[in-house]
């Protein structure tokens, strides 16, 4: 992605692809794939794309999945479509979620609320996160979770600048 952003959407929305074919192959509840489809999408900028897979996560169960995974992709779903109160009801639920990283879970919830000072605050501590991760999916160094939802928050005008060599683009 760095200084080759055309080809980097290229190929985040190529990924989003494989995420959906990939699905009913997949165990149930392998609610990484909708995150990693609306994420890839919402980074390389395609909004409609986003939308439809926002749909498709709900229309999975993800609002109803026992699991926490489930649930934070029917959050960041319902961001994605502007459900923003239904987002926060969502993100009330990731609150003891041992999967779910509190930063993330914060950055979400202040994004459903609207709230800057929330959202700049959990934003930064996510950054922290991955800073600090030695770890990332598929080797490539990137807060991508960072990314995605700066795109969500650009768009309630919470958007905060952050700098870090894992938000390269």
């Amino acid at each position: 992605m760095v200084g080759r952003r055309e080809e980097g959407d290229t190929w985040l929305l190529r990924a989003a692809d494989t995420y959906r074919e990939s699905w009913p192959d997949a165990p149930p509840g392998s609610w990484g794939r909708p995150i990693g489809a609306m994420k890839s999408r919402l980074i390389a900028g395609d909004l409609g794309g986003a939308r439809n897979d926002a749909r498709w996560a709900l229309d999975a169960g993800a609002a109803e999945s026992e699991s926490s995974i489930g649930r934070y992709a029917a959050a960041l779903a319902q961001l994605v479509l502007g459900e923003d109160a239904r987002a926060g009801e969502l993100t009330a639920t990731l609150t003891d979620a041992e999967t779910i990283p509190a930063a993330d879970a914060d950055s979400l919830a202040a994004l459903a609320a609207g709230d800057d000072v929330a959202y700049e605050s959990g934003i930064r501590a996510l950054v922290a996160d991955f800073e600090a991760r030695a770890e990332f999916l598929e080797d490539i160094t990137v807060a991508d979770t960072v990314l995605a939802f700066q795109v969500l928050a650009a768009q309630r005008r919470l958007a905060v600048l952050l700098r870090s060599p894992l938000l390269a683009r």
